[in-house]
């Protein structure tokens, strides 16, 4: 039976540009493959075909040969078995082409030649973390801290090359710096990394004795990292270029250091505000005074304590609480008052205090409102 016209097969007009023959190819590469179609017997050769037109379209020569001849360009053992084009086709180069066109990206196509066999020998390093605990203090007025960081260094020996001497390494020989090697499984290319380099594109001939080949080693690093004023649990400081090494020369990781504020025993933090529980006597809560309180920079202030304050109240002393991380201030110190009941008195004190019951006046509001709203429900229960 004689052949159809390339073009036909393809769906493609004489005219088409390369781009658009490779269009034409791959909608009917999908249309016309043998997974897909396994109810139609004769998918395979139609899918065998539409691969032999593409193997000779694609090439700018063949198809200029085909275009004037036809299939005559290609008779007399010069089809694609004897390096001419047409005859059946080299499925695995057409196929890979639009297999990799279509999944590239998922099976990790990094680059192309020995420019990605470079891009790929060369591994960035892992970024680092760092947990680091500071006071209330040293979150409130900012402190420069030093760090011991494990982490990996360039080798001294080999420069972070991993070969010895410092010797540059060599193009792999089984994936010519590709990283990759193609496989043949019946209508398929797959592409697995290359077994001799790792996907690194490159192999080493006489690795470093005192790194192994990696190009990097272990050691231990002491930083100096300045810990800003206003941090708190949950804040991350980047310090660029301080994690791993890379792999082979290949560019330093990052470290990340995560803030965390220890409690302190007088103040309570929220955001930017500090909360402090302070003690008065029964004395000055019910006739009034002041009291004096600590602040966070160290220094005392005098508070006005209102006569006839319960426990729950709240003062506020504005722009003493922590600074804000980025400028913008400070908040504020919330001062929560707590009435002492007092303990341990004399036979004196409770004579005083009891003639103080003895006079019966209305001196407890709120006891009052309680206990009239109890006799309520209580009378509310019984009707």
């Amino acid at each position: 039976m004689a052949k159809r016209d390339y073009y036909d097969v393809l769906g493609a007009s004489k005219g088409a540009s390369a781009e658009e023959l490779k269009k034409a190819y791959r909608t009917k590469a999908k249309e016309l493959h043998p997974d897909r179609n396994t109810d139609n017997p004769n998918a395979e050769a139609q899918f065998k075909e539409i691969n032999e037109a593409y193997d000779v379209l694609k090439d700018a020569d063949k198809k200029a040969a085909y275009d004037r001849y036809g299939h005559a360009a290609f008779e007399g053992g010069r089809g694609p078995g004897g390096g001419g084009g047409g005859g059946n086709g080299d499925f695995g180069a057409s196929f890979s082409d639009v297999f990799e066109d279509l999944f590239g990206d998922f099976m990790g196509r990094g680059g192309q030649g020995a420019q990605g066999g470079r891009r790929s020998r060369a591994q960035r390093g892992s970024d680092l973390r760092y947990n680091l605990r500071v006071s209330l203090e040293e979150s409130f007025k900012g402190v420069q801290k030093t760090i011991t960081v494990p982490s990996s260094v360039a080798c001294d020996v080999c420069s972070g090359t991993g070969a010895e001497g410092g010797a540059e390494p060599v193009t792999c020989p089984t994936c010519s710096g590709m990283g990759k090697v193609r496989a043949q499984q019946g209508f398929f290319t797959v592409e697995r990394t290359c077994p001799t380099c790792a996907g690194a594109g490159q192999t080493i001939k006489n690795p470093c004795k005192a790194c192994g080949g990696a190009g990097r080693t272990e050691k231990e690093r002491s930083l100096s990292v300045n810990i800003p004023a206003g941090v708190e649990t949950g804040t991350r400081i980047r310090l660029s270029g301080e994690g791993e090494a890379g792999m082979r020369g290949g560019p330093t990781g990052d470290l990340y250091i995560f803030i965390e504020t220890r409690d302190h025993p007088i103040f309570q933090r929220d955001g930017v505000n500090l909360f402090c529980r302070v003690p008065v006597s029964m004395i000055t809560a019910a006739l009034g005074g002041e009291v004096e309180v600590p602040t966070i920079d160290g220094g005392k202030s005098r508070v006005k304590v209102p006569a006839g304050t319960q426990t729950g109240k709240q003062l506020r002393l504005r722009g003493k609480g922590m600074p804000a991380l980025r400028g913008g201030g400070a908040g504020d110190m919330m001062i929560e008052l707590a009435v002492e009941t007092p303990v341990n008195l004399t036979p004196k004190q409770k004579e005083l205090l009891e003639e103080f019951e003895k006079l019966g006046a209305d001196n407890n509001p709120e006891g009052s409102s309680f206990f009239a709203k109890v006799k309520g429900f209580w009378d509310g229960m019984k009707s």
